[in-house]
């Protein structure tokens, strides 16, 4: 495991196994012992009943100690279990490859997306899926709990890497094209593109009973941009150069991307789509503490 990882991480737990799956692993792991019972997320493994078994059925989830005692298969059911899918759309936009410190926004992000897979698949037992995007949808695994689920997702994490420009309708008209059943949808961008914009593509989802959740990702370098006398800052998506100067950087500049970052707010959940901003220098394990805390006190 890289120095970049092990420093968003706690030494104490990082083990001998490496990779996203190590990422996922401590991070979740961190904080889910703390987490109250969260009926729509379904990350609560608090036991709720038993369910007689049906073929078909997984059979890891079989209680083996009642079937010794009766001879009846049932499976255990948790609070929030069988009622989430989770669908992680990630950005893989050249946008994303930005970085002022050590950790890249397209790392930063994933890793969470890691964490919550690991989360659904390996805690709650719940159904995932991903679609990488940029331009269109570049890369689609399905949501499932077949064997073998996480790593597959894992696989095409991996395979992320920065390209293109971001259009947000691309996949969220192939995601429209399938999803037949409730579930939570989470996005992962830095949501450069006007906020009225994006809440417009994204919107529909909400419609079909969703829950939508926006990860805005930014660097702290868009935040508050360290320029010397004057520079040339270049769009990574259409290579367009600004020339700017440092007044420019710590007072209009400033002043644009906190409005911008304060629309995408409003206009969230305005239309009823939860909304997080993640700095890539935040710790992992406190940034999504941090998302799930406030998720509680939605339910």
């Amino acid at each position: 495991m890289s120095a970049t990882v092990q420093r968003f991480l706690d030494p104490a737990v990082l083990g001998a196994i490496s990779g996203l799956d190590l990422v996922a692993k401590t991070v979740v792991d961190g904080f889910v012992a703390g987490l109250h019972r969260s009926a729509d997320f379904g990350f609560s493994q608090d036991f709720a009943e038993y369910r007689a078994y049906a073929p078909g059925d997984d059979l890891r989830h079989v209680d083996w100690n009642v079937f010794a005692r009766t001879e009846r298969a049932y499976l255990k059911r948790y609070r929030g279990e069988t009622n989430s899918l989770l669908t992680v759309l990630l950005d893989a936009s050249n946008s994303m490859s930005y970085a002022s410190h050590a950790v890249k926004k397209i790392d930063y992000a994933r890793y969470i997306a890691a964490s919550l897979l690991y989360l659904a698949i390996r805690k709650q037992r719940d159904a995932a899926g991903l679609v990488v995007f940029d331009d269109e949808v570049r890369s689609f695994v399905r949501p499932s709990t077949r064997h073998g689920q996480l790593q597959r997702l894992l696989a095409a994490l991996e395979l992320a890497e920065p390209r293109a420009r971001t259009r947000f309708e691309a996949p969220l008209e192939h995601l429209r094209g399938f999803l037949r059943r409730r579930g939570i949808i989470v996005i992962l961008s830095d949501l450069y593109e006007p906020p009225d914009s994006v809440i417009r593509a994204i919107e529909p989802l909400r419609y079909r009973g969703n829950e939508v959740v926006l990860f805005h990702l930014l660097d702290p370098g868009e935040l508050k941009p360290q320029i010397g006398a004057s520079a040339v800052l270049v769009d990574l998506e259409s290579a367009t150069r600004f020339p700017v100067t440092a007044e420019y950087a710590a007072g209009r500049y400033r002043e644009r991307i906190s409005r911008h970052i304060e629309s995408l707010r409003v206009a969230a959940r305005g239309a009823g789509l939860a909304y997080q901003l993640l700095v890539t220098d935040q710790p992992l394990d406190a940034a999504l503490r941090e998302y799930l805390t406030v998720r509680q006190g939605r339910d």
